[in-house]
């Protein structure tokens, strides 16, 4: 309120007016009137001068007086010991500068509009493109026209209007368009409530915001009102990651749980992840990884000022998640030792993962492998506000040579070989999809854009990939940045099968069309369900378009210089012709580790005029050797040879054991084995090969709640498992993870379970957060470092008691 203790200023419009002499009377002073170069030096006093035109209300008991002046309205403090109001019309009054007295950001109200208040309500977290409002308390009430309001939000090292990392704009009256804009006043009593405005192609990171003050132009003087973070918005038509549907976006933003696919084509398993974007610590540490690149380290300011961008912010967090090039979060390890860290089959989430490389220093986390990078790189993009998924691509190529073929070689005993050249087929590879626009592309290529953080290959001199539109990839537009020859191979290269003997390759065993690619599958929509998105990345295998896609980006990818190549040849010629027989293998019954396998031979004549109607013997030689996931093979673990003789006509089916004891100590711990047999037909003399991958099933965990999940009330969780192997478990641990439902983890030793006994545990949670939540249980032992198991939970808010 305004009273005695009033700043006296002239204004120098009244100065002039009023130069030739005498009193003024100013409240219960004097002011003396003056002329020239005095009135001048007045005017420059911080404080004004208004006349009162009316006095509106004085109560009897003059504890404050409201009075009008210069058509603003004023509450003015009492005039104690007068026997009448002083305030009278005609009467000047002395007007205080408008000071700052605090800030509420109102970060629960604008944090819940922004879709953020899931990361707490405790700091102001906003999405660019999107307005949020703030309160201001003065020492007087704010008169729009003689007060004068100026914000300023910065971000990053040095920031410069010039690079988008500064903003200065002043109190209006209405937004200017996609500009920063404080506007929408409204005014009460000494408050201000104004709303804020970012644009829709802002620079995101965390804000300082301050404001300036100033009247009548004046000197002004500044005051921090606080910081906030800045987010894209995918709410938002205007913003590049705009998703127009709220489902999508609830899956793919606000979803703090999912799946990852691993295993193979036949043998496809969910593994429950928790993403955890939403932890109060996350937002921090996923900016923490963006100072840390070597972009931020080389130019910090430029940097900064493509982080409007996000092309290029995903860009930098695919080279940041694996640690080739940078102290990135993780350390691959596609070896078998991880004595120095923990196995990848060993984490239940990101959040651990995020949280440990930030509390030691920014060192690499030990290990990851494909699946750890894309779910880690899944937690930060979704977080940052970039809708994003997790993909899986069964059979995906390592094609390093661009030629689109993918050579492996077996002898003649069916065992695979190891090769010289980098090129492989993974048994899975894993990857993300962001949605974005894609302004540095043609027309049509928006929407889903693949980034594969994990460390295959350079990219612009760093080991990164994408993001390349799939869109792109299904169309054979192996030009377009970023990476689109290297995402094209994998879900598209041919594969070719050598018979190698003597010191080189003596006959095509197979020339594969379609066997790289199968089964590309992310999470469904609003289900656990695995969706499978194969023709998003090419059209149906063997289609006259699937063949004119890969002849288009072959001859794209190829030397155009070059009159023809190996692989060219390849297609012109006739390959591995029609066999007068055909194997299949197939399991006989579920493969469960600690089990003896059960396999059977499908063997059958071909029935054409091509092959002679007589019969024909089979020379059939099986192997089977540990798989590794990058598909390497180990020495065989296992041998047999049969002896088939096949009439014309004719169907066997040959029984084939492989016992528990020859693969017992001999696997990865991903537990995959691959049977291959080669038969050889004694009156052709030529080759046929047989394969089976087989994926052994661990033991299966189950999880159940007693009763009704609430936030803060004791929720009964009742693990259970049986071990159903013929061997004990040893050194079993437990770890228990769930955003909204644990804070962190909760890990237990449970000691060894002997083989065929069951082990119970039950325990209590505090669930945090309401909403449905996702809980994830891990059971490693010595012997088999992944059981997993999740049950989803409902939790609603707490009733009272």
């Amino acid at each position: 309120m305004l009273g005695e203790d009033f700043v006296e200023k002239v204004d120098a419009e009244f100065c002039r007016k009023n130069g030739d002499g005498g009193d003024v009377e100013f409240g219960e002073g004097t002011i003396q009137r003056h002329g020239g170069s005095r009135c001048e030096k007045m005017a420059k006093v911080s404080a004004s001068v208004e006349l009162i035109l009316d006095t509106i209300k004085c109560p009897a008991e003059k504890k404050e007086c409201v009075v009008m002046a210069s058509n603003r309205v004023y509450t003015l403090q009492e005039h104690p010991g007068k026997s009448q109001c002083l305030h009278k019309p005609g009467m000047w009054l002395r007007v205080a500068a408008l000071e700052l007295r605090s800030v509420d950001l109102q970060s629960p109200r604008n944090n819940k509009e922004h879709h953020t208040r899931e990361m707490g309500l405790k700091r102001l977290i906003v999405r660019r493109g999107q307005s949020f409002e703030l309160q201001l308390h003065f020492n007087r009430p704010f008169h729009f026209g003689a007060d004068y309001l100026t914000f300023v939000a910065e971000t990053g090292p040095a920031p410069m209007e010039l690079l988008g990392t500064r903003a200065t704009f002043s109190l209006t009256q209405a937004r200017k368009g996609n500009v920063w804009s404080a506007f929408d006043f409204t005014i009460d009593t000494n408050s201000l409530i104004v709303s804020l405005f970012t644009p829709a192609n802002a620079v995101i990171g965390p804000y300082s915001l301050k404001i300036e003050i100033s009247q009548d132009q004046g000197h002004s003087v500044a005051h921090p009102l606080g910081t906030f973070i800045l987010l894209f918005n995918p709410w938002n038509a205007e913003d590049d990651v705009y998703l127009p549907s709220e489902i999508l976006l609830q899956e793919y933003i606000m979803m703090d749980y999912g799946f990852v696919y691993k295993g193979h084509e036949r043998f496809i398993t969910a593994w429950p992840w928790n993403y955890g974007q939403f932890e109060e610590d996350i937002i921090d540490i996923c900016f923490e990884i963006l100072n840390k690149s070597l972009y931020f380290l080389e130019n910090p300011s430029k940097d900064y000022s493509q982080r409007n961008d996000p092309v290029y912010v995903c860009r930098v967090v695919s080279a940041m998640i694996n640690s080739n090039d940078d102290n990135g979060v993780l350390q691959g390890n596609w070896g078998e030792d991880y004595s120095r860290g923990v196995s990848p089959l060993e984490w239940n989430g990101s959040v651990a993962i995020l949280r440990q490389w930030s509390a030691r220093g920014r060192q690499p986390v030990k290990y990851g492998q494909c699946w750890v990078f894309a779910a880690v790189m899944c937690t930060v993009m979704r977080c940052l506000g970039v809708p994003t998924r997790v993909v899986s691509n069964f059979r995906s190529a390592h094609n390093m040579d661009g030629n689109l073929t993918i050579d492996t070689y077996y002898d003649q005993n069916a065992e695979m070989l190891p090769t010289q050249k980098r090129d492989k087929i993974w048994n899975f590879h894993v990857w993300n999809e962001c949605w974005m626009i894609r302004k540095d592309l043609p027309p049509g290529y928006n929407g889903w854009q693949v980034l594969d953080p994990t460390p295959q290959q350079t990219s612009s001199g760093l080991f990164c990939c994408g993001p390349a539109s799939v869109k792109a990839i299904r169309e054979g537009e192996v030009h377009l940045p970023y990476d689109t020859p290297f995402v094209y191979a994998e879900v598209n290269a041919d594969e070719v099968i050598w018979l190698f003997g003597d010191g080189q390759a003596q006959e095509i065993l197979v020339h594969n069309t379609s066997s790289i690619g199968k089964e590309i599958s992310t999470k469904m929509v609003g289900s656990d369900q695995r969706q499978n998105i194969t023709s998003s990345y090419k059209y149906p295998e063997g289609s006259p378009d699937e063949r004119s896609v890969f002849m288009k980006a072959s001859r794209k990818m190829l030397d155009p210089r070059r009159a023809s190549s190996p692989f060219l040849d390849l297609l012109g010629s006739r390959g591995s012709e029609d066999q007068p027989a055909q194997l299949q293998l197939h399991l006989a019954r579920t493969p469960e580790w600690g089990q003896d396998l059960m396999l059977r031979l499908h063997a059958w004549r071909v029935p054409d005029r091509v092959h002679p109607r007589g019969p024909i013997r089979l020379l059939v030689r099986f192997s089977a050797q540990a798989l590794l996931h990058q598909g390497e093979t180990r020495e065989p673990l296992w041998r047999q040879t049969v002896h088939l003789n096949l009439d014309f006509g004719q169907e066997i089916q040959w029984p084939l054991l492989l016992p528990h004891d020859n693969y017992r100590n001999k696997l990865t711990d991903e537990k995959l084995i691959r049977v291959s047999g080669i038969a050889k037909v004694e009156e052709t003399g030529r080759s046929m090969l047989v394969l089976k991958d087989i994926s052994l099933e661990p033991p299966h965990l189950s999880i159940e709640v007693s009763k009704r999940a609430e936030v803060g009330k004791a929720l009964r969780v009742h693990i259970t498992l049986t071990n159903t192997l013929t061997m004990a478990l040893s050194n079993c641990t437990m770890v228990l993870e769930g955003s909204g439902l644990i804070d962190g983890q909760i890990s237990k030793n449970i000691g060894t379970l002997v083989a065929g006994h069951t082990i119970q545990i039950q325990l209590d949670l505090y669930p945090i957060k309401t909403g449905p939540r996702q809980l994830q249980v891990l059971i490693s032992s010595n012997e088999i470092k992944e059981i997993k198991g999740y049950k989803d939970i409902f939790v609603a808010a707490s009733r009272a008691s």
